[in-house]
């Protein structure tokens, strides 16, 4: 009984595992706009501009979903807008998970 309860433990342990949260590579190619600003590895050489370098992909994935959908109203909201207008969800992930991973 307990061999199948373990079994039973490692499965589902295994299905809830998060699974990445975009490719960071390609995530990458789909960031030059964001160099201008954020610099290549996300660390802003401007400290006008926030560092992206280490934060979390998600909180990044949703700051630049709310900028796309005009959630977010600072003074470069609309620069922002314009440069993530033509990105998908996927590549929101994919850069989100570039900037994440970047030290």
């Amino acid at each position: 009984m307990r061999k199948i309860y373990l079994l039973a433990l490692l499965s589902i342990s295994s299905v809830t595992q998060a699974e990445p949260f975009g490719d960071a590579e390609l995530g990458k190619v789909k960031s030059p706009s964001c160099v201008f600003c954020h610099g290549p590895t996300g660390k802003a050489a401007n400290p006008s501009y926030p560092n992206l370098n280490g934060q979390n992909a998600q909180y990044l994935y949703q700051s630049m979903l709310d900028y796309q959908q005009g959630k977010r109203t600072t003074s470069m909201a609309q620069m922002m807008a314009a440069q993530l207008r033509q990105l998908n969800d996927q590549d929101l992930k994919d850069i989100a998970a570039f900037y994440a991973q970047q030290q």
